[in-house]
């Protein structure tokens, strides 16, 4: 697997136009949030037929972020313990949205849907295709490079080493 490094620098060649970094900085936070509160509304652990205490945490956002942490794991504790924190905190954000009586699922959906829309204006303006379409895996590492710009991930190493 590549490291973590490889993945960012990969990442960053279809990243370079300022404008296309803004979008993303911006599109990549709400379509992670978007996707995990969409995610929440699969009830996993009723179909599986879970206990009433136990089934509302068993979901798909629960499920592939185990699965999604357990990849950042891999790459560097740091990355995983910030994809931890940033999961937990949507979580609970998704978890109040749906106190207050409000349509999780649709209206993650529509963030969901304009993020995306600006992030392919993002790459238009760039003039590359986005990463995931080479590699599906680039899906995970949009957050990393979020991470990385506000320096809470080691920062791109230099030629001469440092």
């Amino acid at each position: 697997m590549r490291t973590q490094r490889q993945f960012l620098d990969e990442y960053r060649k279809t990243h370079s136009n300022p404008t296309n970094a803004l979008v993303h900085t911006i599109c990549v936070p709400v379509i992670l949030f978007a996707s995990i509160g969409m995610l929440w509304t699969l009830p996993l652990g009723r179909w599986l037929g879970l206990s009433a205490s136990a089934a509302p945490w068993v979901n798909g956002a629960t499920v592939v972020g185990l699965l999604a942490l357990a990849f950042y794991a891999a790459l560097s504790l740091r990355a995983a313990f910030y994809m931890a924190a940033i999961f937990a905190v949507s979580g609970a954000v998704v978890i109040a949205m749906g106190n207050a009586g409000l349509a999780v699922l649709w209206i993650c959906a529509a963030l969901w849907i304009a993020a995306w829309l600006g992030q392919f204006y993002g790459h238009h303006v760039e003039g590359a295709k986005p990463a995931f379409l080479d590699d599906v895996v680039f899906l995970l590492i949009g957050p990393l490079f979020i991470l990385e710009k506000f320096d809470l991930l080691p920062a791109r190493t230099v030629a001469h080493g440092r």
